[in-house]
């Protein structure tokens, strides 16, 4: 499959629905054809991030200015935090000839369906609310509080990925590998 300039690629879904994993098998099997767009972020960082490779850490002050700036396609707060793929990281991705993928939240989506972007949309989604439950568990990550509310924000998120229009494509994620292939062939079709 040769590189080719293709629209940007916004995978969205709820957390744990599995989209960083696709994105890392895709980035594995085609190093040179994509680029990931690193948000930025107010929440600290997990054990094992990297500042500038999982996400741009900043402060909140840092954040609001850079909204009051308007150098982000999207932004939108999230479990008491700030997160925004800014209109450099994507650039940053497209002169490299590579394709941009965006991994962003549903309000996030909204905005960029709003903008100049021009992607194109997967949802992916958790095969049930409980096997998404699972899975954040199974993180060890979340506490009692951050997890009720990831879960609480799920449910609008597969409303809204579920509803008309809202996608070009939905992936129900529950077999990483089929998930996967079918990623594939959406985003390498002509």
């Amino acid at each position: 499959m040769a590189a080719i300039l293709r629209r940007p690629i916004v995978l969205f879904g709820p957390s744990g629905s599995g989209k960083s994993t696709l994105i890392k098998k895709l980035f594995a099997e085609f190093p040179n054809d994509f680029g990931f767009s690193v948000s930025h972020t107010t929440r600290s960082p997990r054990e094992g991030e990297v500042d500038g490779v999982a996400y741009n850490f900043v402060k909140r002050e840092e954040f609001l200015r850079m909204i009051e700036n308007q150098e982000f396609i999207e932004h939108a707060q999230f479990s008491g935090n700030h997160y925004g793929s800014s209109i450099k990281a994507v650039e940053v991705v497209q002169k490299t000839g590579r394709t941009c993928i965006l991994d962003i939240e549903i309000e996030g989506v909204k905005q960029v369906k709003k903008s100049n972007l021009n992607a194109r949309f997967v949802f992916v989604s958790p095969p049930s609310i409980e096997i998404l439950k699972q899975r954040l568990v199974g993180r060890n990550t979340e506490t009692d509080d951050s997890l009720k509310k990831r879960l609480d924000a799920a449910i609008g998120e597969m409303e809204y990925g579920n509803s008309p229009g809202s996608h070009d494509i939905k992936i129900v994620n529950d077999d990483i590998d089929n998930a996967y292939k079918t990623l594939k062939e959406f985003i390498f079709e002509s």
